[in-house]
């Protein structure tokens, strides 16, 4: 039985691919230090006889016993309501963690996949956005301390490849949604949802003209999944190339929750990215894998997974907090 680490576990696409990995009949062990992720993401594996869980900051010493065939790494906040709250830890996690990970990757000759994001890219000038753009960031920006913790972390990782030899992998994650997001989190989807089942207009910043592309869960997990298992050592990008305005975003979520809200604008975040597309030409060729859940199927289930949270959960007071950067 092989056996992977996957960190941020308790997260919101670690749980997913804990569950994955486990079905797939690998032994997991799921590390978190509930930063921001929730027990009860991964309350389901309690008693899985092939999951087991280990509270511990991968920013501190990892220690693993046994062999270790595959880790994931995907600890960080990854959410503006966070990483703006959070901005040392983000940096911590991206830095120190990465290099603790590959570290033990190292010792165990273990193959080493991490979770890099389309935040590399900043505000593109190119668009859709391929592998080989080098991007367009503010360092020194609110928004730097995650775009530059996820560089840096693309760049010890090529480094442990080409330095030590180590198998390495990267997948750069385009928006994501699905079950088990936050409400909180700041991201467009649940900050959308939260104002319509609160009975709150929606909130769209700038003329709503910006764009996103949004990958269901399952799609995601599945392209990680073949990217892990793959001998293609670059960053790809995974994500669904269908591109959507924020603005006609934000009218599909009143249809689909059947509200009567009306949206209104507010002035644009600092550094909010204009275009997010990705251009999956490559995992298309390497991966043989595109997205299958389009975008009205994949917000119904999304859509009824919020719909089932308690009161408190939606009316959580910091549900409102930073909503100037719901717009990620």
């Amino acid at each position: 039985m092989k056996k992977i680490l996957i960190t941020g576990a308790a997260g919101f696409l670690g749980s997913h691919l804990s569950d994955r990995f486990v079905k797939e009949g690998y032994k997991v062990i799921g590390m978190d230090n509930f930063i921001t992720g929730d027990m009860k993401n991964i309350s389901h594996l309690k008693n899985n006889p092939n999951f087991e869980f280990i509270n511990h900051d991968v920013t501190e010493y990892i220690k693993i016993e046994g062999d270790l065939d595959y880790i994931l790494h995907f600890a960080s906040p990854a959410s503006p309501i966070d990483y703006l709250k959070i901005p040392i830890q983000t940096l911590k996690v991206g830095s120190l963690g990465t290099h603790n990970l590959l570290g033990l990757a190292k010792a165990k000759k273990a193959r080493m996949l991490i979770a890099s994001t389309s935040e590399v890219y900043g505000d593109p000038l190119v668009h859709p956005q391929t592998e080989d753009y080098y991007g367009n960031v503010n360092t020194i920006g609110p928004r730097g301390v995650y775009d530059e913790a996820k560089r840096f972390q693309e760049s010890i990782t090529m480094a442990y490849h080409r330095f030590h030899g180590l198998e390495t992998r990267i997948v750069r994650i385009f928006n994501t949604y699905g079950p088990r997001m936050r409400l909180n989190d700041g991201r467009v989807i649940p900050a959308f949802m939260g104002q319509a089942l609160r009975g709150e207009d929606l909130t769209v910043f700038g003329d709503g003209s910006q764009t996103r592309s949004f990958c269901y869960v399952d799609d995601q997990v599945e392209g990680i999944y073949r990217l892990l298992l793959s001998d293609y050592v670059e960053p790809v990008n995974i994500g669904n190339p269908h591109e959507i305005s924020i603005k006609d975003f934000a009218e599909e979520i009143i249809k689909l929750t059947g509200t009567n809200q009306k949206i209104i604008y507010k002035d644009l975040p600092v550094n909010d990215p204009m275009q997010r597309q990705p251009d999956i030409t490559l995992a298309k060729k390497l991966l043989g894998w595109e997205p299958k859940v389009d975008r009205a199927e994949g917000m119904k289930i999304t859509y009824n997974y919020f719909k089932n949270l308690t009161e408190d959960e939606l009316y959580k007071s910091e549900h409102k907090d930073f909503t100037s950067y719901i717009n990620k």
